[in-house]
């Protein structure tokens, strides 16, 4: 059964380069973001579907390869940004508003998953003090979010929500780095064990 389950660990870390990738899209799309210059509220609407299906998809990629209850939280917040991303295409001025009065909300959940999938890698994951940063970062995030919502003009409101935005892609780009390398450490330590 352990030699079994140790199979499944290297044959699944031969993957690890597809969380590099998209962890490495997700920095492109932050850079992308926190320099772009966005008039448009619908810009900014459209802007927000594309990066919460971009997150749904990556969920998913992450759910595939857990067990248990790690497995059924990706796949709800898989579909919340699923749900979410849909809802911004479709009404994309509604969801800068949406985004404005829900996005402390969102990262407090966000950053809170984030600190306790860190914790539960710690046995597997050298790298998970960079998991712990993450989602204290998104939890301080979050409250400086809620905290400002009603504060600044609507143009002033745009540019943050770019900024927000942005710092979502790359809290997500170095959480998914964090996790390519995590996987590759624990099939090399999986593959160890089987050769030895």
């Amino acid at each position: 059964m352990i030699t079994e389950g140790r199979m499944i660990v290297r044959e699944g870390a031969r993957y690890w380069w597809v969380f590099l990738l998209t962890g490495i899209a997700w920095l492109v799309i932050a850079w992308l973001v926190l320099r772009m210059d966005i008039t448009s509220l619908a810009a900014v609407g459209v802007l927000l579907g594309v990066v919460f299906l971009v997150a749904s998809v990556n969920e998913v990629g992450l759910g595939s390869l857990m067990s248990g209850g790690w497995k059924i939280l990706h796949y709800v917040m898989a579909l919340i940004f699923f749900i979410g991303g849909l809802w911004s295409l479709v009404r994309p001025v509604d969801s800068f508003f949406a985004l404005a009065s829900v996005l402390g909300l969102i990262l407090i959940f966000y950053g809170t998953f984030e600190i306790a999938r860190a914790f539960s890698s710690r046995d597997v994951n050298p790298y998970w003090w960079i998991g712990l940063i993450t989602g204290i970062l998104l939890l301080l995030l979050a409250f400086w979010v809620s905290g400002s919502d009603r504060v600044y003009a609507l143009a002033q409101r745009t540019y943050l929500i770019l900024f927000w935005v942005g710092f979502f892609a790359l809290f997500k780009g170095i959480t998914q780095i964090v996790n390519a390398f995590g996987i590759r450490h624990a099939g090399k330590v999986a593959d160890d064990a089987l050769t030895a």
